[in-house]
């Protein structure tokens, strides 16, 4: 049923047609390999989840965090597994393709490819697998349907899904037999990343990307995610790890830090939906309304594109002034030792408040997030009022006419 807010949002402020540049990222960003990624990338979660709650059950002995601790590098493991399935599959549909032939490719592929040498057990296997499998699961997904669709195009479907399969396989045994580790490749790849990406400038570098590319209507964070996510979750459970064996932990930004900079979602918007529920426009109030309880799971899609944030000239310089701002006050705040540092990886669509405490076991993290909601108010609540006051005239004047 459309609403008098559907009706409306999108003459709720001026649109300018998207410059060239915008087009071709927007372009990138929903070609069908981005949209795979962003696609199946949440999915992939699952395997997380249930690879922590199988490994923890299997664990001899130990305390919950021991358990949970050991556990958490395996799942990891089993995350890229279902990773490599669900995007091959989802791709090879997208790329009409043969499903089957990608598939058996893709998943030849990727067992070929494990760290059997440094395993002696499939816990160890998947551990030693680690958080790279999420470059190796993505890198033989898209590999695998490309090759497939070229393949097919020049051999016909059944000739070229053969000649697909044999040459994913034959390059991946020649690899293993020539004594090359495709994840220990990886590892010294995401080496140096990670060093670049524990730091403030890397921590506001990402979060101004997002921002700006929500701001012309490109969803950042699934953009970025297929460089980003591998990255901060290796450093994640590192985190997890050196917290296990009762060492200091080394990263200071993790994919759990940014729980502390976007509150509410990309452009840390729960302060903003906050102001707007005081509204005197009865749109932005519907609207605010509506959208509170996704905000405080982090999920502003409809935010985004009921108000509207996206190409808002009004809204958009505090989109992305707010979780900058929220970036160096967390930072300084963990750096400082005032609040610990993420040890663990928890979900975004978790509470605001909760996912916080949880990824810290620090009650210091929610009077952190307490005081990044406040500051979020006061950088939101002046250009919050100057579009409530261009709505407000836009409403007389359709009331007018």
């Amino acid at each position: 049923m459309i609403t008098p807010a559907d009706e409306t949002a999108e003459q709720a402020v001026p649109v300018p047609p998207p410059s060239s540049f915008v087009a071709r990222v927007r372009a990138i960003a929903e070609s069908p390999e981005m949209v795979s990624v962003r696609t199946t990338l949440p999915y992939s979660f699952a395997g997380l989840a249930v690879g922590l709650g199988v490994f923890m059950l299997l664990q001899p002995g130990g305390t919950f965090l021991e358990r949970f601790s050991s556990s958490f590098a395996p799942a990891f493991g089993v995350m890229s597994i279902l990773l490599v399935l669900a995007m091959t599959f989802d791709l090879a549909r997208r790329r009409r393709v043969p499903v089957a032939a990608a598939l058996l490719g893709a998943s030849a592929a990727f067992v070929i490819s494990l760290p059997f040498a440094a395993s002696s057990s499939p816990q160890t296997l998947l551990a030693a697998l680690g958080s790279s499998g999420l470059f190796l699961a993505m890198g033989i997904a898209l590999l695998s349907v490309n090759l497939l669709r070229a393949s097919c195009a020049r051999f016909g479907p059944a000739a070229g899904s053969l000649v697909a399969v044999a040459t994913l396989a034959v390059v991946a045994l020649a690899l293993l037999g020539a004594g090359i580790s495709v994840t220990g490749l990886l590892d010294k790849l995401i080496a140096p990343l990670g060093h670049l990406g524990d730091s403030l400038t890397a921590l506001l570098v990402i979060t101004l990307v997002e921002t700006l590319l929500w701001t012309v209507g490109i969803h950042g964070p699934a953009l970025l995610a297929a460089v980003v996510l591998p990255v901060y979750m290796n450093l994640q459970v590192q985190n997890t790890n050196a917290l296990s064996h009762g060492l200091p932990l080394p990263h200071l930004v993790t994919v759990s830090t940014f729980l502390f900079v976007f509150p509410g979602g990309a452009g840390a918007t729960l302060p903003l939906v906050l102001l707007l529920l005081r509204s005197k426009v009865k749109r932005i109030r519907s609207v605010a309304y509506a959208t509170l309880l996704p905000s405080l799971f982090n999920a502003n899609e409809p935010l985004m594109f009921g108000l509207p944030l996206v190409l808002n000239p009004i809204l958009s310089a505090p989109f992305v002034l707010t979780p900058l701002a929220l970036a160096v006050i967390s930072y300084a705040a963990m750096s400082l030792g005032l609040v610990s540092r993420p040890a663990y990886y928890m979900p975004s669509t978790l509470p605001v408040p909760l996912g916080a405490f949880l990824a810290t076991k620090d009650w210091r993290s929610i009077v952190l997030m307490g005081l990044n909601l406040i500051v979020g108010l006061a950088i939101y609540a002046p250009f919050a009022a100057l579009f409530e006051r261009h709505e407000s005239e836009r409403e007389r004047a359709r009331e007018a006419a």
